[in-house]
């Protein structure tokens, strides 16, 4: 007999640990601005883990964000606190632009590291930092979160179970009003719309499709020549991935993905905790969602625990070659938009036809 939505959602192969069972771990934080408060709440609220050292290029900023969140130690330079014995790994929390140097500099100190996404600039940036990391020998991971997140995870169990069919077509958005924010209308920080906000949707249609074959996008750009919207498509043998970012207006932020027996729908605000619809044949329709007792970010720093008691240098969800393809995407992008930051390199097509080269 054919199993119904239910059944299906049931039997699925999907194991998604409860982050506060996982092994301890002592973070430092290389940037205390608001996605490191995120970092540390969620830590503290939802993992066996905790922030033990802060870092800013100023001390009293530094000091200043350790005493308001209680934490140990406070630093005034980045090597300072991956040299700390203090810390078993380090979260990067700066700016893009800085991404690589900062977390090269933690791996050569001998700490594993957590890089905010975007990774780095570019993909060639993202192999020179994990280069370092297999030299070393050193777990590195992009901070993905939403990969990480219950209802993507069911999503992608659903996808591999078949009971949507052949998957078709998968749609990710995210656009928000950060026009205000002086940091993305500035090249030299790599701002923009694409790697703040449209690595979610590239990297969502990665998770579900992996790598494209070829790529078209389209866009516009700021006075000071960054971007500030862009639609890519991306185009596989038998399906095909639609990107759609900017940073003028809010959106929906919507995603689903499409299969010839059946569709995903997720949430508004896709990336961050919440549920998804799933519909079967057109018809029956079943929704999957769960608590979450923290912010969301503790399950990507509960995976990065887990990976260091395993002494892994990589995530099996977030894995290296990922990262890389996810960022070669952006570049693909980037070029088509004209796109580039102060003293990066030309960004090569993958080739001709924007596929990989």
């Amino acid at each position: 007999m054919e199993l119904q939505l239910p059944e299906i959602l049931a039997n699925l192969d999907v194991d998604i640990e409860d982050p506060a069972t996982c092994p301890p771990a002592r973070w430092g934080i290389i940037g205390p601005g608001g996605i490191a408060r995120q970092f540390l709440n969620d830590a503290r609220d939802g993992t066996a883990c905790d922030v033990t050292a802060v870092a800013s290029r100023s001390k009293e900023r530094a000091e200043a964000f350790a005493a308001h969140h209680g934490i140990a130690h406070a630093y005034g330079s980045y090597e300072e606190l991956v040299a700390s014995d203090e810390i078993d790994v380090v979260y990067v929390a700066t700016p893009h632009s800085e991404h690589r140097d900062h977390a090269i500099l933690a791996l050569e100190a001998g700490k594993p590291v957590l890089v905010e996404k975007a990774f780095t600039r570019n993909s060639a940036e993202a192999r020179q930092v994990l280069d370092v990391a297999r030299a070393k020998g050193l777990f590195a991971m992009e901070a993905m979160w939403s990969r990480f997140l219950p209802h993507m995870v069911v999503a992608r169990a659903i996808v591999r179970s078949g009971a949507l069919g052949d998957v078709v077509q998968v749609v990710g958005d995210h656009g928000q009003t950060l026009t205000h924010v002086e940091r993305m209308w500035n090249p030299a920080l790599a701002g923009g719309a694409l790697l703040d906000l449209g690595v979610y949707p590239i990297s969502f249609i990665h998770s579900v499709l992996g790598s494209p074959g070829e790529i078209r996008a389209m866009g516009h750009r700021l006075s000071t020549g960054v971007d500030s919207s862009s639609v890519a498509a991306l185009m596989y043998p038998d399906a095909l991935g639609v990107a759609t970012t900017n940073l003028a207006a809010r959106t929906p932020t919507r995603a689903w993905i499409g299969g010839t027996q059946g569709r995903i729908d997720f949430d508004t605000d896709f990336y961050r905790p919440g549920g998804i619809t799933v519909a079967i044949g057109g018809e029956e329709q079943v929704r999957w969602e769960a608590a979450y007792p923290a912010g969301g970010f503790q399950f990507q720093i509960a995976e990065v625990a887990r990976c260091l008691d395993a002494q892994a240098t990589e995530s099996a969800t977030m894995p290296w070659e990922d990262t890389i393809e996810v960022m070669g995407i952006m570049d693909e992008v980037r070029r088509q938009l004209a796109v580039r930051y102060p003293d990066e390199p030309s960004l090569r097509p993958r080739h001709p036809g924007g596929g990989p080269g």
